[in-house]
């Protein structure tokens, strides 16, 4: 297969959300997910349709979305186009599975997956069209866990490992570097994989790749969860974990390229949001005590290293 084929796509993301679904929700024992269907009209700037999946309230999870998408536009956002400004202005065709689960206990971490397919088709004969697959996967602890850390990072490396073995230390660097706060000069978190216009040996292959990402997320966050989500917590936890989802809305707000690819293309607001905790809080200059456990996570799990 050497010419895109976003149908079979499609349908790999649609049963990647389903089985998802099914297991956090075998996992969560009580929350169940919504189902909110949407469609763009024909005769907007941005059309297509998805299918917004929310669980609040539950015994694990405080609140998971999950959600899909298949959109055209007619023009390519600055947020899409500034890896390829030749692109600037093409129409596009944009499809993805995206998803953030926030955790009740502060000791199961925060994870996030993207996986999608963008393609701008070629406007004349003799202009080719263009497609790329992104995405990958992070995790937030809230609590440092080595032993959490270095399980979901060789969950992302053997995903990757039939493909290339450059891949696993190339995207790894790469989302160190993605999802990192500038004005706080640290990252969101302990990283995974994160990987963008990738086209490299063909759109085959480039699909499997995505199938592998995609279908490694149970791997490597399952376990943790059911390592972590009985451990005993109290007050002070639950306020630490509520701090640090701040640093969480501070990155999707202005620095996460799905949101303001979604914002600056007139994607539909409640399933662009989604991924907003359902509750955080800021505090003023706060510094967590010296040799604490909120002290280590910052000081030590909050820097790029080598968890393999």
């Amino acid at each position: 297969m050497t010419t895109a084929d976003p149908a079979a796509v499609g349908r790999y993301l649609k049963h990647l959300q389903a089985d998802i679904v099914a297991r956090i929700e075998a996992i969560d024992g009580e929350g169940r997910f919504g189902l909110d269907e949407w469609t763009k009209p024909e005769n907007a700037a941005l059309t297509g349709e998805g299918s917004s999946r929310m669980l609040e309230g539950g015994r694990v999870f405080e609140r998971a979305g999950i959600g899909f998408s298949h959109v055209r536009g007619r023009s390519l956002p600055p947020s899409a186009s500034a890896n390829r400004p030749e692109l600037a202005g093409r129409g596009f065709e944009a499809m993805g599975v995206s998803l953030v689960f926030h955790p009740r206990n502060p000791h199961v971490p925060t994870v996030h997956m993207n996986v999608r397919l963008f393609i701008a088709p070629a406007r004349t004969a003799d202009e080719a069209a263009v497609w790329w697959f992104g995405g990958g996967m992070d995790l937030t602890p809230y609590y440092p866990v080595e032993e959490d850390a270095v399980h979901f990072h060789r969950t992302c490396r053997d995903a990757l490992a039939p493909f290339d073995a450059g891949y696993y230390p190339r995207f790894k660097a790469w989302c160190d570097t993605y999802f990192y706060l500038k004005h706080r000069d640290e990252t969101r978190g302990i990283g995974g994989i994160f990987f963008d216009d990738l086209a490299e040996g063909g759109f085959e292959r480039c699909f499997a790749l995505q199938r592998s990402v995609g279908d490694a997320l149970l791997q490597a966050y399952v376990p943790i969860v059911e390592r972590r989500r009985d451990t005993p917590y109290g007050e002070r936890e639950r306020d630490f974990l509520e701090y640090r989802r701040g640093r969480y809305v501070e990155f999707n707000l202005v620095f996460d390229r799905g949101t303001l690819f979604g914002l600056q293309s007139g994607g539909r607001t409640e399933s662009i949001l989604l991924s907003m905790p359902p509750v955080a809080r800021w505090r003023y200059d706060w510094h967590a005590p010296a040799g604490s456990p909120e002290a280590r996570l910052t000081d030590e799990f909050l820097k790029p290293r080598d968890w393999l």
